[in-house]
């Protein structure tokens, strides 16, 4: 397989280097620190599988796979080649191959969906809207963010331009460096992008107009951002550190950085939110998932409640289900992660098969399962999507008792 243009992930975007999807990036990341200050919330000793999960089937792409996106019975997913593919739940049994709904020239990074739009987020600084008309399967590109209308209004006034390195300016609404990260506010209405320009932005899902970025929002490039639904904002840098962002109320509701967390001793690249938006999970190259709860004070604020360890490489991607946390990492597995009673956690299996680190990772309840519930009538099953630098997705299975 080819290099893949794709940064180091465990490094500063200023001292990135292009490596090969597996081997050179394999002894690189597995030398950062583990994060002994903090405690685990993991027993010391391993555990048995207490679980069956089955790979249920494998998807071949023609390039790496960057990113991945549940909509409905199907789910889309991003390739370094600049391709958006589509799969049918319902087909997983069977032999299929993804389907190229779309094509650009540049590295898919991240994918969301809002009604008949699907947003992807590239390397090559842009936002593309894809219109999806749902009779004849057709994916049209519609707009590319920022719009001509929104460059041309910023033009010719200087106080829309900033600088963005040393005697070179652009208008504020531009992103200047790969766009890493999208995600849609709860009611759809906005959508954030974030990016290894050190900014994230706002935009108007109804019309792509650019309302806010929030310029020099960290010291690096940022790699993850994360929204709970009562209107924060979480954002992860390879500065190491975790930013946190209200927007407020009034005439503008622009963002303003209420917390910086610090625990992690290297690039920040994953972020989740539990389903309440009360635990933050944060994935970084030093090979933990740090756990951030709210404070039992009530004034809103996140501390550190321990550490989820086991993978030997960095962590790439985490995604939470239920009360499930899935998390992928450049040591080629998939962990599967179940909170007990009180602060403690279960590392319930290792789900192994992918040939490279794995990028990204989405899952869902399965709620067609014909097991459901166990002898004691308690239990479930879900289905968690994975893709990795070897070209493949995965699809697994996994049934989960009560504990």
């Amino acid at each position: 397989m080819g290099k893949i243009p794709c940064p180091l992930p465990c490094q500063s975007k200023k001292q990135s280097t292009y490596i090969h999807s597996d081997s050179s990036s394999s002894s690189a990341l597995s030398s950062q620190p583990s994060l002994p200050s903090v405690p685990s919330l993991t027993p010391p000793s391993p555990q048995t599988q207490l679980f069956s999960n089955i790979c249920a089937s494998t998807f071949k792409a023609h390039s790496s796979i960057f990113c991945l996106s549940i909509t409905g019975k199907q789910f889309y997913t991003g390739t370094s080649n600049g391709e958006i593919l589509l799969c049918n739940i319902d087909l997983l049994n069977q032999q299929n191959n993804p389907i190229v709904v779309a094509q650009s020239t540049s590295s898919v990074k991240s994918i969301v969906i809002s009604g008949d739009k699907l947003f992807s987020a590239h390397q090559d600084h842009k936002i593309r809207v894809w219109k999806i008309d749902t009779y004849d399967q057709t994916y049209k590109c519609i707009a590319t963010l920022p719009t001509l209308n929104d460059r041309c209004m910023r033009l010719f006034s200087a106080k829309n331009y900033v600088e963005v390195r040393r005697h070179k300016k652009c208008t504020w609404v531009h992103h200047v460096d790969t766009v890493s990260a999208l995600a849609l506010s709860s009611d759809g209405s906005l959508l954030y992008s974030a990016s290894w320009d050190r900014t994230f932005k706002v935009w108007r899902t109804s019309d792509f107009k650019c309302l806010e970025s929030v310029w020099n929002a960290h010291d690096d490039a940022i790699n993850a951002i994360a929204l709970s639904k009562n209107g924060y904002v979480y954002t992860g840098s390879a500065d190491m550190r975790i930013k946190v962002w209200k927007r407020e109320e009034g005439e503008k509701k622009l963002h303003t950085l209420v917390a910086t967390l610090e625990k992690h001793k290297s690039a920040v690249n994953a972020l989740a939110l539990s389903t309440d938006g009360s635990v933050l999970y944060s994935g970084a190259c030093d090979r933990s998932i740090i756990v951030w709860e709210k404070d039992s004070g009530g004034n809103g604020k996140m501390v550190v409640s321990g550490a989820l360890r086991g993978h030997t490489k960095a962590i790439l991607c985490l995604a939470v289900v239920a009360d499930l946390v899935c998390s992928g990492s450049a040591d080629k597995t998939v962990r599967i992660w179940k909170k007990g009673i009180g602060k403690g956690y279960s590392c319930l299996a290792v789900l192994e098969g992918h040939n490279g680190p794995v990028k990204c990772l989405t899952a869902a309840l399965d709620n067609n399962s014909s097991k459901t519930k166990d002898d004691s009538g308690c239990g479930s099953s879900c289905v968690v999507y994975s893709g990795s630098l070897d070209c493949d997705i995965k699809v697994w299975k996994i049934w989960v008792p009560c504990l």
